[in-house]
């Protein structure tokens, strides 16, 4: 349950980056030469699109879905990854992101849940 929610809650927060980033321009910073240079809108559809599949990931691991977990695993950390490059833009939402999907990713490699009833 604790991964089911905090994935729900990292993809509302991945949605919200994304739709900032996309609407905005000018609310996150300018930085100099950074490797990972996408535009501020790039990153905002990143963000969005990686926010809902997080949501919709989240929604399943609460009904109890096999796929789920799996799933859940992958994009964690591919949300890790995506925040940790993101850090320049946004550190400390970044930081919270990437503790929120290293919870998710030890909460459902530790815990073996039953199948859901059908």
């Amino acid at each position: 349950m604790l991964a089911g929610v905090l994935l729900l809650v990292q993809g509302v927060l991945g949605m919200v980056q994304g739709v900032v980033g996309i609407a905005e321009d000018e609310v996150y910073g300018i930085l100099g030469d950074y490797v990972f240079e996408f535009s501020v809108t790039a990153w905002g559809w990143i963000h969005l699109v990686l926010g809902l599949v997080l949501a919709v990931i989240g929604w399943g691991i609460l009904r109890g879905a096999s796929w789920a977990k799996a799933g859940g695993v992958a994009l964690a950390s591919l949300a890790v990854i995506a925040n940790f490059v993101w850090l320049p833009y946004q550190p400390v939402w970044g930081f919270v992101s990437i503790a929120i999907g290293v919870f998710v990713i030890w909460a459902l490699c530790t815990v073996d849940t039953p199948p859901a009833p059908r």
